[in-house]
């Protein structure tokens, strides 16, 4: 398994209660994919760039096309671009790919339910897997899953820390990414409820 995955089936786990956007989620999963790129040796950093390193197979088609797509010429692509550019319908690509090797399911219909069909992670060892790293308290997906479920300053205080300074910066690019996107939504909502109001009072 892989950070991407391993943080989608936690973000999934019905039982926690644990929710996210999918643009939200898309973000964070791109950024789980630069953490894995960069303990494979695949990429470097040169401050907030990403500079592609080996070329080698990764054993995972969603990491190896993340590392087929990588700028690998001057100038290179910032971790914040990265993000935006291939976090764009991330959380999809990675649900249908899950669906179809069975690490992710269909919820049965259950009366009028009306959460009858949404994907649900399967009892797996992939599961138990990623079950284990969240209970083990890895930092990566720890600080990942926080940054998902927004900003929270008690929380912030019991974060773990991460001595890689590489992986430190991406997990505050993937910050400075999520909350960027919450302004967006926040100025989108506002603007619409603008719009309402003078509607309602043209009428």
């Amino acid at each position: 398994m892989t950070t991407p995955r391993d943080l989608l089936i936690i973000s999934m786990d019905v039982e926690s209660g644990r929710t996210a956007e999918q643009g939200d989620l898309s973000l964070a999963l791109a950024g789980a994919e630069v953490v894995d790129l960069l303990a494979a040796r695949a990429i470097g950093l040169d401050g907030d760039h990403i500079v592609p390193g080996e070329e080698t197979t990764l054993g995972d088609p969603l990491l190896d096309a993340a590392a087929a797509s990588l700028v690998r010429e001057a100038p290179y692509e910032s971790v914040a671009d990265w993000l935006w550019r291939r976090g764009q319908g991330l959380s999809a690509s990675y649900q249908a790919v899950l669906e179809k090797e069975g690490q992710l399911v269909r919820q049965p219909r259950r009366g009028f339910s009306l959460r009858a069909g949404e994907l649900m992670p399967a009892d797996s060892p992939a599961r138990r897997r990623a079950e284990e790293r969240w209970r083990s308290e890895d930092p990566v997906l720890v600080l990942l899953a926080q940054a998902l479920e927004g900003g929270d300053d008690d929380r912030s205080a019991d974060a773990p820390d991460v001595a890689d300074d590489s992986v430190a910066t991406v997990l505050a690019a993937v910050n400075d990414a999520l909350v960027e996107l919450a302004s967006v939504r926040q100025r989108r909502a506002i603007e619409n409820a603008a719009f309402d109001n003078i509607w309602r009072g043209g009428v």
